[in-house]
């Protein structure tokens, strides 16, 4: 027999029926800027009976930023220890207790600790519910300019060669635009394994340190930000939070309409600035 979500609500408000059980709460925290919490963030960390956090430094820097007196148990949430703390978790909201699960940044479960926790819980008939927030994901592919209308996400590359190579061919007859993390001391090597599987024409965007002090957006085809990236690395390296966009196999067309609605774009501020001149 499945299971349902009876009601939505943040930890601390009134059980409506879970059989005296806890909620469990997935929230979003800001990926850059601390003021784009969203207001249910600071109520959840407020009242929440147990927090799990994948940093517990990081949750109380949050905290503080936020202006949240943490009363909840705090405990560590993170992945060499996910599988262990799920179970106590589930324990945890079995005995009537509210569960907050926060990460370094953006939503749990996505590329981050969190979806054995909800899927034992569920199986556990627990509701589970979220307080959405920013995800690194979802804003890179917004502000990349690519179709956004199909895409993957595809977390991490694998580490070992033949698996990389085998997912990036896939990846490559894929026609969905896909987004992928990567660590700043792997993305001139990953860049330039995309050129040599995808094509060096292919359209991608580099989108780094999102929403942060810092940020970076790089656009361009996959030999120009292979080159851009190998650059860097001969400088210094490439630094801070890395989310790689990539075009989907026969995107081209939509990157040419793309092109010449900037162009016509252009054009017509140019014809409205020598009018306010005239």
């Amino acid at each position: 027999m499945g299971t349902r979500n009876v009601t939505d609500r943040v930890p601390g408000e009134a059980r409506l029926d879970n059989d005296g059980a806890g909620v469990l709460t997935l929230a979003g925290v800001p990926i850059g800027q601390a003021e784009d919490a969203p207001a249910r963030l600071a109520k959840a960390l407020a009242s929440a009976d147990v927090i799990a956090a994948e940093d517990t430094r990081r949750l109380r820097q949050l905290a503080t930023a936020l202006d949240v007196r943490l009363t909840a148990r705090v405990v560590s949430y993170y992945d060499v220890i996910e599988v262990r703390r799920a179970a106590e978790l589930v324990t945890e909201l079995q005995a009537g207790r509210d569960v907050l699960v926060v990460t370094d940044a953006g939503m749990p479960a996505i590329s981050d600790p969190g979806y054995r926790l909800v899927a034992a819980a569920a199986a556990a008939g627990i509701r589970v519910t979220a307080v959405p927030g920013p995800s690194a994901v979802t804003t890179a592919l917004a502000v990349s300019g690519l179709p956004t209308d199909r895409f993957c996400f595809e977390g991490f590359p694998p580490r070992k060669g033949g698996e990389r190579a085998r997912r990036f061919g896939e990846l490559a007859a894929d026609p969905r635009t896909h987004v992928l993390f990567e660590s700043p001391r792997r993305v001139a090597a990953t860049l330039a394994e995309l050129r040599d599987s995808h094509g060096g024409d292919r359209a991608a965007v580099l989108c780094r340190e999102l929403t942060k002090t810092h940020e970076e957006i790089v656009r361009g085809s996959l030999v120009e930000l292979a080159a851009w990236a190998a650059d860097q690395e001969a400088s210094g390296g490439v630094r801070g939070e890395i989310t790689l966009v990539v075009a989907g196999v026969g995107q081209a067309a939509a990157r040419a309409a793309a092109r010449a609605v900037a162009r016509t774009a252009r054009r017509e501020a140019r014809l409205a600035e020598r009018h306010r001149e005239g």
